[in-house]
């Protein structure tokens, strides 16, 4: 009886290390305010103001240097456990940096710290929703910012990827061969390191090999409106699957051949870049082949984009190759969360609409920059439920489920369908708030429109439908929305499970 009264009595000690968290957000922060080196070359080359930039790094910069200072400590290591809390952090800190160059450059638009870091984090979050309506307003290197933040985000979500996501196994397998070692934040091991530095080189070259297909499509005639700052800026948010463009369309002024490269890139940016790798730099042909949630990422895009054809044609929308440009267009842009778009799809018939609402569950693959539920958790649940079929026809039958011919431990399969679970109630949630908020506003928008916000926000795809369409924007909706689609945009970026995790007893207790 003493001895449970004194346990009883003992304060509880916080299970992570406070102090080696802000040391590593801030070591984290010190080099992300160097970024705004870019935006400062720009805005010198048009002759902008590139104070804004400059002001921007230079905070972010110090504040993460005076973070790394005060939380310094030669023995201090972290684990995965502490690396949760540093990766919300860091995303929360990112688009706080996003943010500060539309506060000091002023403007009406972005001048609600609200604005501003809804811009921030779509950015950095990679989501491509924004409260912009006059592009005319913001300079080039202001636009190019825009641009340039979600390309950031998108290296980002590599790293995120590589070091936190596969100790949980809710990406349904892990992003990197199967032989690596489980990570430690503090200190990577050198397989990690060097695999990270592989991706952000892929990463790159595939964003520059764009850019210059792109650019070289106005320099040969072939697309006039597709200048160099054009090229680079599309180029800077089609990897990233972000969605973002400077200009207020989309991809619908640019001519045919720029519109089909860039569908080209985005199905690829959608796909596993680990698989990506082995195929392209390594050579292994029979890579993609060979994997199971390709080929269904493959026939998944082909079947909404030849439902999506039939559907164009038959309205009336467009006919030949432009109906089939444009549906395969707008169900990889959806599918792969970009949010790009050729056409303002929000107007077309009901059944389309739909079709386009589904598409926003999809997602990508797994270890790519796409947002939404990911191809392999479909594909892991589908094989789930057979066997579930299975098992009540035959109860005593043991059915292994396997991906890529290997098994899958039921720990990864429960971790998955938590994070379903958990993906449908967010964004049920998240649509009840903005409905509630709608409603209270005013705005006067259809019943679906907040069911589509909500997607939108929590899979990182950006346009919804009606006033906040691809060729609308979220300016209209109220504080309590956009609060809302800051904390979903967040949310879905980190994959949901890592910030469930912090809001749990267990975590901050030993």
């Amino acid at each position: 009886m003493t001895q449970v009264s004194a346990r009883i009595g003992r304060p509880r000690r916080i299970a992570i290390d406070l102090w080696a968290v802000i040391h590593l957000v801030g070591s984290l922060g010190k080099y992300l305010g160097l970024a705004a080196a870019f935006p400062i070359a720009v805005a010198i080359g048009y002759g902008d103001p590139f104070w804004p930039f400059l002001a921007a790094g230079a905070i972010t910069s110090g504040l993460g240097w005076g973070l790394e200072r005060v939380a310094a400590h030669p023995d201090r290591r972290l684990s995965v456990r502490e690396g949760f809390l540093v990766v919300a952090l860091t995303w929360l800190l990112a688009a706080a940096f996003a943010s500060m160059p539309y506060l000091f450059a002023g403007g009406e638009q972005l001048a609600s710290p609200i604005d501003a870091y809804f811009e921030g984090m779509s950015g950095f979050t990679t989501t491509g929703a924004t409260v912009v309506t006059d592009f005319d307003e913001l300079n080039e290197s202001m636009l190019m910012w825009r641009q340039f933040t979600q390309w950031l985000g998108g290296m980002g979500i590599i790293v995120l990827a590589i070091a936190v996501l596969p100790r949980l196994r809710v990406g349904g397998r892990q992003l990197m061969e199967s032989e690596l070692p489980g990570p430690e934040i503090g200190a990577l091991s050198e397989r990690i390191r060097s695999t990270a530095r592989r991706l952000w080189a892929l990463y790159a070259v595939l964003t520059g090999v764009q850019a210059l297909i792109l650019a070289s499509f106005g320099w040969s005639g072939i697309d006039d409106a597709m200048t160099p700052f054009n090229a680079v800026a599309h180029a800077f948010t089609t990897m990233p699957t972000g969605g973002f463009s400077p200009e207020p369309r989309s991809i619908e002024p640019f001519a045919a051949a720029s519109q089909w490269v860039i569908a080209i890139f985005m199905i690829a940016a959608g796909a596993n870049f680990a698989l990506l790798y082995r195929g392209l730099v390594r050579r292994r042909a029979n890579a993609f082949a060979r994997d199971e949630e390709f080929r269904l990422y493959v026939a998944l895009i082909v079947i909404a984009a030849a439902f999506l054809t039939a559907q164009v044609w038959s309205y009336g929308i467009a006919g030949g190759e432009e109906a089939f440009r444009v549906g395969l267009f707008q169900a990889v842009t959806i599918m792969t969360s970009t949010g790009y778009a050729t056409a303002d799809f929000a107007t077309w018939p009901i059944l389309s609409i739909l079709t386009l609402f589904g598409l926003m569950f999809i997602g990508g693959c797994a270890g790519s920059t796409g947002g939404g539920i990911k191809v392999v958790r479909h594909l892991l649940m589908g094989k789930i439920l057979r066997r579930e079929i299975g098992q009540t026809l035959s109860p005593e039958s043991v059915i292994p489920i396997r991906l890529n011919n290997a098994p899958v431990d039921e720990r990864t399969l429960r971790a998955i369908a938590a994070f379903i679970l958990l993906y449908v109630g967010l964004w049920a949630v998240g649509a009840a708030v903005i409905a509630v908020d709608i409603a209270f506003t005013g705005l006067g928008v259809p019943g679906l429109d907040p069911l589509a916000i909500s997607a939108s926000a929590i899979g990182n795809i950006g346009p919804a439908l009606g006033v906040t369409g691809p060729m609308g924007s979220y300016a209209a909706v109220g504080d309590v929305s956009k609060v809302t689609m800051i904390a979903l945009m967040w949310v879905g970026r980190l994959e949901i499970i890592p910030v469930v995790v912090l809001l749990t007893r267990h975590y901050w207790r030993l």
